[in-house]
């Protein structure tokens, strides 16, 4: 969990692209294609998509 300084302000561009990046997860997710490369089509390496989950390419 990150600890979270009330006296830093909150950085919302990250955070829209973090929400983005979910939400296009979960589309991938509904149409059949998060597993799978969105440039080759080739599937995504287990481990990757396990420690980046909305990972949209091999690495």
């Amino acid at each position: 969990m990150t600890n979270v300084n009330p006296e830093s302000p909150l950085d919302l561009d990250t955070m829209e692209r973090d929400l983005a990046d979910v939400e296009f997860a979960l589309g991938r997710l509904d149409n059949g294609t998060y597993w799978n490369d969105e440039i080759t089509g080739e599937p995504i390496e287990p481990g990757h998509l396990a420690a980046h989950p909305t990972a949209r390419r091999n690495p």
